[in-house]
C-alpha cells in the first residue's frame, strides 16, 4: 500500500469492495449475538459499528478479525472467503482499547515488532518505522519507553504498529474510550487524518456517537444483534431508518400519537388532541395506525409565551423544567402539558445573544414539518 500524500487514494481503489459480509449470523448458546448482517464495503472507505453494549458490533468485529467463527454466513475480504483463515493470515491490523503495547520496548521496537514477526528486510525497518511514526506525528519519539509516553502518544504508537506492515484492512475495537474528552476528540481528529492520508480501509466499533460522525464515511447502527441502518453520517442523522436510530444518534424528542392521514407531502397525526405534520419515515405507516415522531434538540425554536415563532409549522405552549449551561450551548428541560406532559430537550447555541429562560418560566417551543420524521410505533 505505502503511505501517499494527503487526501490522495491509491490508485484502482474506486468501486472495489474490501469487506463483504453475508447474512453472517453468531449464536452463543440461546443467545442471538448477531442475526443475519448483510453489508459491502468500499476499499479505503471508514466505517464506523456504532451501537449500545450488547448490539453485537464487538462480535461483528471480532468475526472480520477472525477471533470469532460465523454460526452461518460468509464474510470475504478482497473477494475471499474467510471465515476458515485464522486471524494471523489476515492482512488486518488492530488497535484495541487496551493498547497491549510491550512496556519494556521503546516506541520504536514496539512499532518494528510486527515487521519482525512478519521477517521483512531487517536492513528496510528502520526507515519504515521512522515513516509511521512521522505518520503519527511522533517523529523523535522512537527511543521513548512505553511509560515515558502520555496516553494519546501511546494511542499514536498502537495505530503506527497497526500500520506498519500496510495491512488491507485496519480494524478499532474502541481504541479511544479510556482517554478523557479532550484528548478523545482529539485522536478522533488524528484518525481521520491518518485514514484518509493512507487510504487504507478501515472499520471502527464504538458505542460514542460523536466519534461515528466525526471519523466515518459510512455508518452502520446495531441493536440487538441486527443491522438497523447503513448510511452516510449525514444520513443516518437527518433521515433515521427508524425510531431506534432516531433516538441513539444526537438528543431526539419523541411525540407518540396515531396517523390521521398520509398525503403525499407528508404525514398528519394526532396527539392529544393536536394535530401535527412530518415526514414519512416508515414504510410501514398507515391511517389509524400508532405513531412516533422524533423531532431533534437543535431543530426546536423556543420564544417568551407571549412571543412569536414566526411562520413555524408546529407550535407548543411549555413551562422550563431546568436550564443547563454547557458552554457553547444552553439545554432546555421543557414541560408541554398540551402533550400530556411529555418532557422536550431544547439546544440554544447562541445563548448570550439571545433571551435566557429560567425554570418555571412559561415558554412557546416552535419547529417545522420537514425537522419531523415519523415511524410507527
Amino acid at each position: 500500500m505505502g503511505v501517499v500524500a494527503a487526501g490522495l487514494r491509491p490508485a484502482g481503489m474506486t468501486g472495489q469492495i474490501a469487506v463483504s459480509v453475508k447474512d453472517v449470523s453468531m449464536v452463543f448458546g440461546n443467545v442471538h449475538a448477531v442475526k443475519n448482517a448483510f453489508f459491502d464495503l468500499p476499499k479505503g472507505k471508514f466505517l464506523t459499528i456504532l451501537g449500545p453494549s450488547g448490539s453485537g458490533k464487538t462480535t461483528l468485529l471480532r468475526m472480520i478479525a477472525g477471533f470469532d467463527r460465523p454460526t452461518s454466513g460468509e464474510i470475504f475480504i478482497n473477494g475471499q472467503p474467510v471465515s476458515a483463515v485464522p486471524p494471523h493470515r489476515r492482512a488486518i491490523g488492530m488497535v484495541f482499547q487496551k493498547l497491549a503495547l510491550f512496556p519494556h520496548m521503546t516506541a520504536a521496537e514496539n512499532v518494528a515488532f510486527p515487521l519482525k514477526m512478519r521477517r521483512h528486510d531487517a536492513r528496510t525497518i528502520p526507515e519504515k518505522v521512522e515513516r509511521y511514526l512521522d505518520l503519527v506525528r511522533l517523529g523523535g519519539y522512537g527511543g521513548r519507553r512505553i511509560n515515558e509516553l502520555s496516553g494519546g502518544q501511546q494511542q499514536r504508537v498502537a495505530i503506527a504498529r497497526a500500520l506498519v506492515f500496510e495491512p488491507d484492512l485496519l480494524l478499532l475495537d474502541e481504541p479511544l474510550a479510556a482517554l478523557d474528552r479532550k484528548l478523545r476528540e482529539e485522536m478522533q481528529l488524528e484518525f481521520r487524518r491518518i485514514q484518509k492520508e493512507l487510504g487504507v480501509t478501515t472499520i471502527n466499533v464504538t458505542h460514542d456517537q460523536r466519534e461515528a460522525l466525526v471519523v466515518s464515511d459510512e455508518i452502520i447502527v446495531m441493536s440487538g444483534g441486527e443491522i438497523q441502518q447503513k448510511a452516510r453520517p449525514v444520513d443516518a442523522y437527518r433521515a433515521p431508518s427508524n425510531a431506534f436510530v432516531a433516538n441513539f444518534i444526537g438528543v431526539t424528542n419523541f411525540i407518540e400519537g396515531e396517523v390521521v392521514d398520509l398525503t403525499s407531502a407528508g404525514v398528519v397525526f394526532e396527539a392529544n388532541g393536536l394535530r401535527f405534520s412530518g415526514v414519512v419515515t416508515d414504510a410501514a405507516l398507515a391511517a389509524g395506525a400508532p405513531c412516533a415522531a422524533a423531532v431533534r434538540a437543535e431543530q426546536i425554536r423556543i420564544a417568551p409565551k407571549d412571543g412569536s415563532l414566526g411562520d413555524l409549522e408546529a407550535v407548543v405552549d411549555g413551562k422550563v423544567v431546568d436550564c443547563i449551561f454547557e458552554g457553547e450551548r444552553l439545554v432546555y428541560e421543557i414541560r408541554v402539558p398540551g402533550l400530556a406532559g411529555v418532557l422536550m430537550r431544547v439546544f440554544d447555541h447562541d445563548p448570550e445573544s439571545h433571551l435566557q429562560f429560567g425554570p418555571g418560566e412559561d415558554v412557546r417551543l416552535g419547529w417545522n414539518a420537514r425537522d419531523m420524521n415519523v415511524f410507527q410505533k
